[in-house]
């Protein structure tokens, strides 16, 4: 077998499932409570999306880099906390330090994961010791690949992870990795380069660019299908 070969066999392309077979039920809507934790750098601005019953998991997402306009209200990371709402999730989304009100100064990563740290410690207090799931965009995405080093998620979600712009780890070989074909900062041929040799599958979504114009449906939809149904 030939490395293109090897290359085009971790590729998925999605399209999206049939009507018929979408999830049927209606979702109701989640609960916004805004809240503040202390973290190493001061506090830190956060809002929780909570289904109308008791969560069965715990969902952190981080947002794009800080310098190019990156917060929590990022369209990708709140369609991520969304999706993990209506999968019963307790969906955490917060500001790194620096960022809007939240305390500190940007810290190229290092200071964004304890961060991630202390939101995932204020969660556990408040919703309990449930599975965990980490998920990030851009560069979130690898902030919370780095976290799950520390942290041992039972699942890492990674949308556009900034391959090439910052060492990205390796991760678990159960991550669910998106891109788009035409990201235009962080090319796919380096995330595929990137997830060859850890033998990481990647969804592509043709025709999408880094910032998903008119594909946040999708990536919910995939977000569902994935989680929907199978155990953490």
């Amino acid at each position: 077998m030939t490395a293109a070969e090897k290359g085009r066999k971790q590729l998925f392309v999605y399209s999206a499932p049939e009507p018929s077979r979408q999830i049927a039920d209606t979702p109701t809507m989640p609960t916004l409570k805004r809240f503040s934790i202390t973290g190493n750098a001061g506090v830190l601005k956060s809002i929780a999306h909570l289904p109308d019953a008791l969560p069965r998991a715990i969902a952190v997402v981080a947002h794009p880099l800080p310098a190019m306009g990156g917060t929590m209200e990022n369209k990708v990371v709140t369609t991520l906390a969304k999706a993990f709402a209506e999968l019963g999730f307790a969906a955490l989304r917060f500001n790194f330090r620096g960022v809007g009100d939240s305390a500190g100064e940007f810290d190229e990563g290092d200071g964004e994961v304890e961060d991630v740290l202390a939101v995932v410690r204020h969660a556990r207090q408040e919703y309990g010791d449930l599975p965990l799931i980490l998920a990030g965009f851009s560069f979130g995405g690898y902030v919370q690949a780095r976290a799950a080093q520390q942290l041992h998620p039972q699942r890492l979600v990674l949308v556009a992870p900034a391959v090439g712009r910052y060492a990205m780890p390796s991760v678990p070989h159960n991550t669910l990795l998106l891109h788009g074909d035409l990201d235009e900062i962080i090319p796919l041929t380096d995330v595929l380069h990137w997830a060859q040799p850890q033998q990481l599958s990647v969804v592509v979504l043709p025709g999408a660019g880094h910032f998903f114009h008119g594909r946040l449906d999708q990536i919910k939809q995939i977000v569902l299908h994935e989680f929907n149904g199978n155990p953490l």
